[in-house]
């Protein structure tokens, strides 16, 4: 028999063995390789450009899928592939990602391959994520393992051989180990590991080929496959998938024929090659049950847009539609997805409610607090009036020729524009003209479709004609408006460049839609003096003597357009011209807080006589103009015999104000009169830099200051939109100028720029003045 104090020694060394055992057991459950699942289909998809709707591929231009992997084809560093459907949201917990790569060439300097973990932008976003800089890196470089801080030896590493890199989260409450394992075949060549706060991995990972972003044409490439993660760290969204369908946009017109009312639809892939599906469809939900086929579409081959045409379209009440594409499969598998959403009833009995917007500089994507305010607001129509890209955006540079690279490079940068506004317009009829810098110019005079010319004045914003291949400007015009009314004469310019001019009748409104650069002439046509050809610094110069004969503004096709569109008055009661700028010069101070200008030949202000002749034509239709372009959101009434005898123009505010303007009249003690009753500085009636007349009503001037994220930064720089709700029944136009970062459901009078909300009648924009 056992003495007590030994059987109770026994009790509690079984007890330390079950507890030790339970322990070891919990421990090793805890620490388990999560499950990985593969997050890419790369190994059944066709070679091509596009690497499919999970991926955002930075640059897209410089991927292809190659062989059932995704290669990187460009020897520059920092290309990468941010998983765009699975970002790490619990860092605290674990997570695995894995992927093999293989070297496609060798190059002189190779900084390496691997994963880029906890990416994130000042707001944490996963599409802004993709083009964030930062993150820890986990990968091989020449012949060491690193991760963040940490790095080790490779042993029996093999350059040529595939390499199988995996990266385990191992999280300890505010604290994670990151462990980076590399192995060929059954061989481990390598491992690391580092500490680190948790929180540094929440965010994208992407894979990444090139750490040194300095590597410039000299780096290796390489070809990746099986890309899996697992783990309760990620967050799988599928419904973050971009693509195939990236997104639609429709427009519905009556005709004022036979074929009644028209919709016009366009839906735009990532680019495909001819093993993948050439067509879309378009289905429409009957009795809101089954689907219904109503047309098929042909892929365009350089702008991967299919637009449809459909006559005779029922505008008395709503349709869901929805665009469907078979994705298919290497192993004859087909995958059908489809994108949906609602053609508006034509609106009848009610004012109809138009969204303005205007130039998106992507250091404010996603350009969130305005997307979420026209969901809020729900408008009837979205009005675009252009600079839908930057040639800086999503970063890495800008290819101009030849034609085929430069249209890849020009579609990856407007799929951030769809990216951002793709859920509204969806439901509702978009206009959307493309304007200097969505054709890669910082400012445009089209000179009816002429090839730029260089001569003594080097830089492209200052010279007429069309800088980029005429191949590429006419896939912006089909990307950006296939799917608008009928052309009213769509013979094309010079060098084959297709025209986009006509009109729109819907809600019992018209709407002239117009290319106002398209024709325009060059400032180099002028410009005697050295430097930028289109600005004005003198403020002795005679600008009037840049009234010269033979100047083009609108162009004679456009003006004709325009003659007979203010005559034709069928369907409709209110007109509405829709360009990109304004036809005068309402701004004193461009791209920094003392960049003084005297004139901008950049504004729709010159040349004079052209200007004064658009107005005349347009005064007789009574429209409103609205436009963009200028950064500055203004609201005056044009001049041509005498002060206030013309229409009123509504320029925007841009969306995210890059280059910013400003009018600060009253601070150069410009002459002026009849100042409104609100008695806002800088607003009365002027004679601007080009001696033409106009009556500047309100203005929206940015702040000066430095601001802490994206949006506040946008919001400062006196960035919005515009809301005009025409009532057709009043004749009225009741015009908004919201600011970026506000609620526009409120009615909180710093939600806009002074001076708005303001109603403008019908009449006025032939004169007949009501407002004080």
């Amino acid at each position: 028999m056992l003495r007590p104090t030994r059987r109770f020694l026994l009790q509690i060394g079984s007890a330390t063995v079950a507890f030790l055992s339970s322990y070891r057991r919990n421990f090793a459950q805890a620490i388990q390789d999560p499950e990985l699942k593969r997050i890419d289909s790369w190994h059944n998809t066709f070679d091509r450009v596009w690497l499919g709707g999970s991926f955002w591929a930075n640059p897209m231009e410089d991927w292809r899928i190659v062989n059932g992997a995704a290669e990187c084809i460009a020897k520059a560093g920092d290309r990468n592939i941010h998983a765009i459907t699975h970002q790490v949201t619990h860092p605290d917990k674990p997570f695995q990602l894995s992927i093999t790569a293989t070297l496609a060439e060798s190059g002189p300097v190779d900084s390496g391959f691997g994963f880029r973990v906890g990416i994130r932008s000042d707001i944490n976003e996963f599409r802004s994520n993709c083009f964030a800089k930062g993150g820890v890196r986990a990968g091989l470089i020449g012949q060491k393992l690193v991760v963040g801080d940490s790095q080790a030896e490779l042993v029996g590493y093999d350059h040529s051989k595939p390499t199988t890199l995996v990266l385990k989260s191992r999280p300890t409450g505010e604290k994670a180990v990151l462990i980076l394992e590399a192995s060929q075949g059954s061989k481990v060549v390598g491992s690391v590991s580092t500490n680190l706060p948790s929180d540094r991995l929440s965010g994208n990972f992407a894979i990444v080929n090139g750490f040194d972003p300095s590597q410039r044409g000299r780096g290796s490439r390489y070809r990746f496959s099986d890309w899996k993660a697992g783990g309760d760290a990620i967050e799988t969204r599928p419904e973050q998938a971009f693509g195939p369908i990236l997104w639609a946009m429709y427009t519905l017109s009556d005709s004022r024929s036979a074929e009644g009312f028209v919709l016009k639809l366009s839906a735009l892939t990532g680019p495909m090659v001819n093993d993948d599906s050439q067509t879309i469809d378009l289905e429409i939900k009957k009795d809101g049950q089954t689907w219904e086929k109503l047309a098929s579409s042909p892929l365009d081959r350089d702008a991967w847009v299919a637009t449809f045409r459909i006559p005779r379209w029922d505008a008395t009440k709503k349709q869901e539609y929805r665009v469907t594409y078979q994705e298919k499969g290497r192993d004859g598998s087909v995958h059908s997805t489809a994108w949906s959403g609602t053609i508006q009833a034509s609106p009848a009995g009610r004012p109809l409610r138009l969204a303005a917007l205007t130039c998106q500089n992507d250091y404010a994507f996603p350009y969130e607090p305005v997307a979420l305010n026209l969901q809020r607001l729900q408008p009837d129509m979205l009005y675009f009036s252009g600079d839908q890209i930057y040639e800086n955006h999503g970063g890495y540079g800008i290819i101009r020729e030849p034609a085929e690279p430069a249209i890849l490079n020009y579609l990856r940068k407007f799929y951030q524009f769809g990216w951002a506004f793709r859920d509204v317009m969806k439901d509702r009829p978009t206009v959307c003209i493309p304007d200097d810098h969505d054709v890669f110019q910082g400012n445009i005079w089209g000179e009816a479709g002429k090839k730029m010319e260089f001569g003594k004045h080097k830089n492209d914003v200052s010279l007429g004609g069309y800088h980029e291949p005429a191949r590429m400007v006419n896939v912006v015009h089909r990307t950006n408006a296939s799917h608008h009314p009928d052309i009213y004469d769509p013979k094309p310019v010079e060098q084959d460049i297709s025209v986009y001019f006509g009109d729109m009748v819907y809600g019992g409104v018209s709407f002239a839609i117009l290319g106002d650069r398209q024709w325009k002439s060059g400032p180099e046509r002028v410009a005697t003096w050295s430097g930028r050809a289109d600005h004005v610094k003198d403020d002795n110069f005679d600008t009037k003597t840049l009234d010269k004969p033979g100047l083009e503004l609108l162009g004679q096709r456009q003006e004709d357009f325009l003659r007979a569109w203010a005559a034709d008055w069928r369907g409709h009661t209110m007109k509405v011209v829709l360009s990109q700028t304004v036809f005068a010069a309402v701004a004193t101070h461009h791209g920094n807080y003392n960049g003084y200008l005297r004139a901008d030949l950049d504004s729709g202000a010159w040349p004079q006589t052209p200007r004064n002749n658009a107005i005349k034509i347009m005064r007789e239709s009574m429209a409103l103009h609205i436009n963009g372009d200028q950064h500055l959101t203004t609201l005056c009434q044009y001049g041509v015999e005498n002060q206030r005898d013309a229409n009123w123009s509504f320029c925007t505010p841009a969306i995210a104000v890059g280059y910013p303007r400003w009018w600060r009249a009253d601070e150069l003690k410009f002459p002026h009169v009849n100042r409104p009753a609100h008695s806002l500085p800088d607003t009365g009636e002027f004679i601007d830099g080009f001696g033409n007349k106009v009556y500047v009503y309100a203005v929206g001037n940015p702040e000066v200051g430095k601001a802490p994220n994206r949006y506040q930064l946008a919001h400062q720089k006196g960035s919005g939109f515009g809301l005009v709700t025409i009532d057709t029944a009043a004749k009225t136009y009741h015009i908004e100028s919201f600011r970026f970062l506000v609620d526009a459901t409120k009615s909180q009078p710093e939600n806009q720029f002074p001076g708005w909300p303001v109603t403008i009648h019908q009449a006025e924009n032939k004169g007949h003045n009501i407002l004080k």
